[in-house]
């Protein structure tokens, strides 16, 4: 039998705590929909919302429903409170780790990741576009542990730089300002063999979605029929994300300038090719050495089924 995941680490800075996980009561049929981020979090939280809703009425918008609970500027009472209302099956978001997450035998935990590259490109648009707001919500809601959250630098080169030789949290080696992408995906790939925990490549949704719904819905135990897939395939296409951004957004998209169509950019991989020089590349090798197992970084790279 496989060992069970262990929380051995507490993660607080000035985007989340992983302490608010303490208070989440949880159900049996619950899903976790987890990332470290720019990997298809939104993607993965529209498709499920489409599968518990196959008419396509949701009944609040993707965001609502599904709530960055680690997320620690929105008042955990009110986030609780909201989900204990929820009488649906609930489908919930992290960033964590998996050794910074309770982790429960009766839920399932859908993972998705995407290339470190690609995430980097999404990454610097989400994070040049912010607007003032959310740099004075991050860095003075009170609770704050450790430094403020800078503003980015004006050269995606020197952001390359950081977000590839530093990190934030003890134990990592990238992710400036943030967090580790690669620690993250390799904390979920060190279990990827339970039943309950199924990894998603955002390569292989844009390769062939209807194909990756399918496999969400077995693993979600949600029957759909082949009318109810096209569907869902249909509504959770960019295009149709982007035309209903406020929708499918996180808040709406109010955090970042241009609203949700900034926030759902491109929806494209390979874009790091016309930016990154080989010279920049040497550091994301050594990066990926320091920290993946070269599995993990394959599958990383390439996606295909774990």
């Amino acid at each position: 039998m496989a060992r069970a995941p262990e929380r051995t680490r507490v993660y607080q800075n000035h985007h989340f705590d992983s302490t608010r996980w303490d208070y989440f009561e949880a159900r049996e049929d619950d899903i976790i929909i987890a990332t470290s981020y720019k990997a298809g979090t939104t993607w993965a939280q529209a498709i499920v919302a489409h599968l518990i809703f196959r008419d396509g009425d949701l009944p609040q918008s993707v965001s609502e429903m599904s709530p960055w609970l680690d997320m620690r500027t929105f008042p955990l009472e009110v986030r609780l409170k909201n989900l204990e209302a929820q009488t649906h099956r609930r489908f919930i978001k992290t960033h964590l780790p998996l050794d910074g997450l309770p982790y429960d035998p009766r839920l399932k935990y859908l993972y998705v990741s995407r290339d470190a590259r690609d995430v980097f490109m999404s990454l610097w648009n989400h994070y040049t576009n912010h607007t003032d707001d959310i740099f004075r919500e991050v860095n003075e809601t009170p609770g704050r542990v450790g430094d403020e959250f800078p503003r980015p630098p004006d050269d995606i080169h020197e952001f390359w730089h950081g977000w590839m030789t530093r990190g934030w949290f003890d134990g990592e080696s990238d992710g400036w300002p943030y967090w580790s992408h690669l620690y993250n995906v390799q904390s979920w790939w060190d279990y990827r063999e339970l039943s309950n925990i199924q990894l998603i490549h955002f390569a292989d949704m844009i390769e062939d979605t209807e194909r990756e719904v399918r496999r969400i819905a077995e693993f979600l135990e949600i029957p759909v029929s082949s009318t109810a897939c096209s569907g869902i395939v249909e509504a959770v296409s960019f295009a149709a994300m982007k035309r209903q951004g406020e929708r499918y957004a996180p808040t709406g998209g109010d955090a970042w300038k241009g609203g949700a169509q900034t926030f759902l950019h491109r929806g494209t991989n390979g874009r790091w090719r016309d930016v990154l020089s080989d010279e920049e590349l040497v550091l994301y090798d050594m990066a990926c050495r320091r920290t993946l197992t070269p599995e993990c970084r394959h599958w990383l790279e390439n996606g295909g089924t774990p």
